[in-house]
């Protein structure tokens, strides 16, 4: 007689695309807030569709002056759905949310492949509501896509250690590779792990998984850096300058700015950290930060008396209650001050700075300008904008503010989880437990992010979280599938502990962000009820699944809320909790029933366009900041003269002074200190007339980064 499939077995396709639509709805839920999402790769989105040339090399601007700092594929996608759909923030953040949804199925076939159904729709669930997997993929940052791709790669190096066929490994490290040209070193972190499972779970001979892994890394160094030579293979003067290289390499790239950079700070990239000096590359705000900045000059805040630190009063009243990196505003007699909570230097209070402020005392920047939509500036440190969002280094670093919000709030009973599938049985190799496989593979996964990004010291954003995000619901997933198929009383136990862990975290988390508290007390309730069930056998599913409910209510409901409450166009974060759904958004994402002038002086480029007819470029700018919105209001040409924090040197004066002499410049925009740019402003004093009467601040946001004290250069012949 043929063995009837369980109910669970029956039902799991069903969930899988409950689970699928749930996922759409969340990612879905309030995206006319998005605005034009990161407005530097929409920018870069609009300039790729309008050349061959400037889609290949990923030209941040329509004319092709300087590429994006990241490598093609990512933006190729995002560029293949605005063609279709038109460029806007819905259609270049779409591959995201389509890559977030197809995840779950994904995800739910491997890990019920080595532990069952049950811990696959479980490792489905709780990816659905890890805050920040939803909110980074509501974006146009790559990093949806490269999980997505990695789960792919994940599936391959499976399929490998099932079959014992070489094809798969070789197609894993092809895609690992793809994911390499994604978001560059981050595709290789759950490396190891894939490398492991198949070294250890395959039934092949030793030496012939040696041979393959090697010819598979052969491979993947091969697709990884296919792009990257073939651009550097580019003589320089028929390319874009690459952004954010120092030395206008690819190579340069990845190994300064998205490598040393991401593990030290600003040491890795000499053109692209923050001045010597410690000015600001904006040139707009004096070093010291908040000590006696000058009264009434825009985008600076009004100093009060002749303390140093001393900032208004108002300042540090709009952050009473809130939490590091929170947003705020606050009001003083000529102005509305919008910005961010920090803790400036000499001062152990938070205070409400403007957005993209200088928060260091002199001599202490050690990050790099900010890309992926950052302000320029100081990047660690307190008040850093870095430290802002992902707080220091350490082993605690995901357990408390600002990043405990991201995706740890099952974090604790995973760990809890990986401790009991060690013990899970004798361990044989090459590996036979399906417990031992996926520790293995999900187990690395989880473990090489988390220790990774606890201890780097250099850039890293909040949104780099999602990368934990798969693996975290596999480990949750199967550690509680696990628990449950030992009917055994030490197993109920190590759920009780495990959830009461969890749970303690959770309130303790909740402290730090001010919200939520009365989500806590029905997570006590059901924890309560499923200790209440536990003592009866006939009740004991039942009293799983209020314990599981029970940690499960938190970050359900906080990514209700990041979807709900306005979303940071440029960098995506999980709900900052305290403002509640009246926190400000980042100024640099357009408000829905905003226009779409990408955010530009409309005045600004009106008189730009009316006197640029027969000109190729509307203006030279100092950087993509200022530079991006007006590419995606026009279209046009828009020289970024310092890439994209203003700290490349993408053109010189005498480039500046050929181009207008040929007739394809005439407007520069330009202003402050400019630190490595000095001779531009030079240029611009001796050779070029101030134009009046035209404002060169941005109206959505004229106190924003890279707006402050700019000013209209004509500098026709």
């Amino acid at each position: 007689m043929t063995p009837q499939p369980s109910p669970l077995k029956r039902l799991a396709p069903a969930l899988v695309v409950l689970l699928m639509l749930a996922s759409l709805a969340l990612h879905l839920t309030h995206l006319d807030a998005l605005g034009d999402a990161n407005a530097y790769y929409t920018a870069a989105v609009k300039s790729m569709l309008q050349s061959w040339h400037n889609f290949f090399f990923v030209a941040a601007e329509p004319g092709g002056s300087v590429t994006v700092d990241k490598p093609p594929l990512g933006l190729w996608i995002e560029a293949a759905f605005a063609f279709v759909l038109g460029v806007s923030g819905f259609s270049v953040s779409l591959p995201n949310i389509l890559a977030g949804v197809f995840s779950i199925p994904l995800l739910y076939a491997m890990v019920k492949k080595h532990m069952g159904e049950l811990a696959g729709l479980i490792a489905g669930l709780v990816m659905t509501v890890t805050p920040i997997f939803v909110a980074t993929n509501r974006n146009n940052t790559m990093d949806g896509l490269l999980v997505f791709f990695l789960l792919l790669a994940a599936w391959a190096f499976v399929r490998a250690t099932e079959t014992g066929r070489g094809r798969w490994v070789m197609l894993g490290a092809l895609i690992v590779g793809l994911g390499f040209n994604i978001k560059m070193l981050q595709a290789f972190l759950p490396l190891p792990a894939f490398y492991a499972l198949y070294f250890f779970g395959s039934k092949e001979g030793w030496m012939r998984k040696i041979v393959n892994l090697g010819l598979a890394t052969v491979l993947l160094a091969v697709v990884s850096l296919s792009w990257a030579v073939a651009v550097d293979l580019t003589p320089a003067d028929q390319r874009p300058y690459i952004g954010s290289s120092g030395d206008n390499t690819v190579m340069g790239l990845i190994t300064g700015h998205n490598g040393g950079s991401r593990l030290f700070g600003g040491g890795g990239n000499p053109n692209g950290g923050a001045p010597a000096n410690g000015t600001n590359p904006n040139g707009n705000l004096p070093p010291t930060g908040l000590d006696n900045p000058p009264d009434n000059v825009p985008g600076n805040m009004p100093a009060q008396g002749n303390l140093p630190g001393n900032p208004p009063r108002q300042a540090v009243d709009a952050c009473t209650g809130q939490t590091l990196g929170a947003a705020c505003s606050f009001d003083l007699p000529n102005q509305t001050i919008t910005g961010t909570c920090i803790t400036p230097p000499q001062l152990d209070q938070l205070v409400c700075a403007p957005e993209g402020r200088n928060t260091q005392p002199p001599g202490a920047l050690n990050g790099a300008a900010g890309q992926d939509g950052t302000a320029p500036g100081p990047q660690n440190g307190p008040g850093g904008r870095i430290s802002q969002e992902t707080g220091a280094p350490g082993v605690f670093r995901f357990f408390t503010a600002p990043l405990s919000k991201q995706m740890s709030w099952m974090l604790p009973f995973a760990l809890v989880s990986l401790l009991g599938l060690a013990f899970a049985g004798r361990v044989r190799l090459p590996l036979d437990l399906g417990a031992h496989k996926a520790l293995v593979l999900w187990g690395g996964w989880l473990g090489t992010c988390l220790v990774f990004f606890s201890a780097i010291s250099g850039i890293f954003h909040a949104y780099y979280a999602i990368m934990l995000a798969p693996a975290l619901g596999a480990v949750v997933g199967i550690g509680f599938a696990h628990l449950w198929a030992q009917k055994q009383a030490w197993a109920s136990i190590l759920l009780g502990i495990g959830a009461l862990l969890t749970l303690a975290f959770q309130a303790f988390a909740l402290t730090q962000y001010g919200a939520g508290n009365g989500t806590m007390i029905v997570s006590a309730a059901l924890f309560v009820l499923g200790l209440i069930l536990l003592a009866p056998a006939k009740t004991r599913v039942w009293a799983y699944a209020s314990l599981f409910a029970a940690m499960l209510v938190i970050p359900t409901y906080w990514t209700t809320l990041t979807v709900i409450n306005n979303p940071n166009g440029s960098l995506p974060t999980a709900f900052e909790g305290g403002a509640g759904t009246d926190q400000t958004p980042d100024p640099r994402t357009r408000p829905a029933n905003v226009p779409s002038n990408g955010g530009a002086n409309s005045e600004l480029l009106t008189y730009l366009e009316a006197n640029t007819v027969d000109v190729e470029y509307l203006a030279a700018v100092p950087s993509a900041q200022t530079g991006a919105p007006m590419v995606i209001a026009t279209g046009r040409p828009v020289l970024y003269m310092g890439g994209f924090g203003g700290q490349d040197q993408v053109v010189t004066a005498d480039d500046l002074a050929a181009m207008v002499a040929n007739g394809e410049l005439r407007f520069v925009l330009y202003g402050g200190d400019r630190g490595n740019q000095e001779d531009i402003q030079n240029w611009l004093d001796g050779a070029c007339s101030a134009v009046e009467g035209i404002t060169a601040t941005g109206q959505q946001n004229p106190n924003g980064p890279g707006n402050q004290g700019l000013m209209l250069y004509d500098c026709a012949p």
